[in-house]
């Protein structure tokens, strides 16, 4: 998906219209989520559209607005769009609402069924980190719609950096948590292996 209808109406337009062209595939493929970001990233992860500095009060207002046509669209298609909170400092400068403090402000403040968080962990650890914290406060407000993992620093599967992911696994049993876990990430070393880590870290 691309970004927030930040280029005026025209650029809101037209990433309702492909909306619709990905809620016609979603259905065909059983997808019942579509990923969003705070803008559209190029073939190297970077911004098309890059922000320099906070995002101005007019840009949250367009985001709102355009967030909330999008739920809209997935509650009449029967799909939920998950904004996910990405990291400015390694992989994507000059996103803008790429915090995971701002993506949560955001679905919160949008308060619709069709619009979620996609919870990123390797980029909330990234720009924060405090990921059990992240993690209950997210959840208590019912703003999951999935949740991401890969290990800091690297971009690897779990057990290969500095997040205690089964603290994070016991959390959201805990919570009761029951929506999706996806890695995203780099293998190690032999793929297998490194899906193995990822299942280990989740169902000790």
């Amino acid at each position: 998906m691309s970004e927030l209808g930040l280029q005026g109406q025209d650029g809101a337009a037209e990433l309702l219209r492909t909306a619709e062209e990905s809620v016609k595939v979603a259905h065909q493929l059983g997808c019942p989520r579509l990923n969003l970001h705070g803008t559209g990233l190029d073939g190297e992860g970077l911004p098309v559209a890059p922000v320099a500095g906070e995002a101005t009060g007019p840009m949250w207002i367009a985001a709102h607005r355009t967030l909330t046509r999008l739920a809209e669209l997935g509650e009449r298609a029967g799909v939920t769009f998950t904004l996910e909170n990405l990291n400015t400092a390694v992989d994507h400068p000059g996103v803008p609402f790429a915090t995971a403090a701002d993506t949560l402000a955001l679905v919160e403040a949008v308060d619709r069924p069709g619009l979620r968080m996609n919870l990123d962990l390797y980029h909330a650890q990234i720009g924060g980190g405090n990921l059990i914290e992240l993690v209950r406060r997210a959840h208590g407000r019912g703003l999951i719609g999935e949740i991401q993992v890969a290990d800091v620093p690297g971009r690897r599967e779990p057990g290969t950096g500095e997040i205690n992911y089964p603290a994070l696994a016991r959390t959201l049993t805990e919570l009761g948590y029951e929506g999706t876990v996806a890695m995203e990430a780099w293998a190690s070393g032999d793929s297998d292996r490194a899906l193995e880590r990822f299942r280990s870290a989740f169902t000790r």
